[in-house]
């Protein structure tokens, strides 16, 4: 199956041993989209990193950028000095992204179990997101918006209005979206109790994520591990239930990204009413922050940072020695990579090759992500 196949989500190349239409066993053959993300950072100032890590997870970039960001703060010593603004900013922008993310994975997974519709609606809507972020940034999909101590831009001026009209039309849309897919009966004879993924499995090959929540632990670095103002916003964890079929199977991470979208527009409103009432900008207010200060380590030393991303944790090892403004080394942790890991032990248990392609659609896997 592939390099160039519709439903492997990217070039990906999985080679099956089948019987028939029944899946014995499968490898998973990677690397056919290696950019060198990792040899390019050993090159570039630990700001110029950022237009790359967009490149990594690209259909949800923020979190990287995010994720990167905190890291080379933390390495700075910056931690807990960046105004107010500058961190609402920063997780409505994500949370914008993670909704963006999700309505992708959902559309493009309807579409591989044969449901158009689905994935058209899901596409609409996540179009309103990337207008209002290719308004604030520039850019559709690759923003460069979170810098190393800031953000790029203060949002446009009407931004706050495009937002609660798009918060109302969401609202709305998803009830319908939930009928077409989830409750929708052949996507759940598709999905109910198939690809089913125990949480022992999920935890020994390191799945986080809606991977990991939907086969029953609420394990959210944003709660588990607060950053940013993450610990002042209200939000739950959606859980896998087997409500449909089996706790873990392809339907519960379906369910599990849909709540997230919901959970996400609540994150978004309460950072929107507090930029608006406790944190508004100004002529005099510089959302880059500390961006502009030179950013050279003043002791050698190794660390990692993550965030939650669309995928799950997403996260970066960053080796930096003292007063240099290159790194030694970034190496980033792709969820993607370890949940593809799963693969060949899920297919050892047997299915049917159809869903095979309902279990791999279900992980969402960015392949950019994976290769690097």
């Amino acid at each position: 199956m592939g390099p160039q196949h519709p439903s492997t989500h990217g070039v990906l190349h999985v080679l099956l041993t089948v019987e028939g239409e029944w899946v014995r066993a499968a490898e998973v053959d990677i690397g056919y989209m290696h950019r060198c993300f990792e040899k390019h950072a050993q090159h570039l100032t630990f700001p110029q990193i950022i237009p790359y890590v967009d490149r990594l997870d690209y259909v949800g970039p923020l979190a990287g950028e995010h994720a990167y960001a905190l890291a080379v703060e933390r390495l700075m010593g910056w931690e807990g000095q960046l105004p107010k603004r500058i961190e609402y900013l920063r997780v409505l922008a994500v949370e914008l992204n993670r909704i963006a993310s999700h309505l992708l994975a959902i559309g493009t997974y309807a579409i591989d179990l044969g449901a158009t519709t689905g994935f058209l609606w899901a596409f609409r809507d996540r179009e309103y997101i990337l207008e209002l972020l290719e308004a604030w940034s520039g850019a559709r999909l690759l923003y460069n918006l979170i810098w190393v101590g800031g953000i790029a831009f203060e949002p446009p001026p009407d931004f706050g209005d495009r937002l609660r009209e798009f918060l109302l039309h969401l609202r709305r849309n998803l009830a319908e979206l939930r009928t077409l897919v989830l409750e929708n009966t052949i996507f759940i004879r598709r999905t109910a109790g198939v690809g089913v993924i125990p949480l022992e499995t999920a935890l020994a090959y390191g799945a986080s994520g809606p991977v990991l929540r939907a086969s029953g632990l609420a394990w959210d670095l944003r709660r588990t591990h607060p950053y940013s103002v993450y610990p002042e916003l209200e939000f739950s964890v959606p859980v896998g239930t087997g409500a449909m079929g089996t706790l873990g199977d392809c339907w519960d991470r379906t369910y599990v990204r849909f709540c997230e979208i919901q959970e996400s527009l609540h994150i978004i409103e309460q950072c929107l009413e507090r930029l608006e009432k406790d944190y508004p900008g100004g002529e005099d207010f510089d959302p880059r922050g500390l961006s502009g200060k030179k950013i050279r380590p003043k002791e050698s030393q190794t660390l990692y940072t993550s965030a939650e991303g669309p995928r799950g944790e997403i996260g970066f090892v960053i080796e930096a020695e003292k007063n240099k403004d290159i790194p030694l080394r970034v190496k980033a942790r792709s969820p993607s990579f370890a949940h593809l890991s799963m693969l060949p032990a899920l297919a050892a248990e047997g299915m049917w090759l159809a869903d095979f392609v309902a279990l791999l659609g279900s992980l969402d896997v960015v392949m950019c992500e994976v290769d690097r």
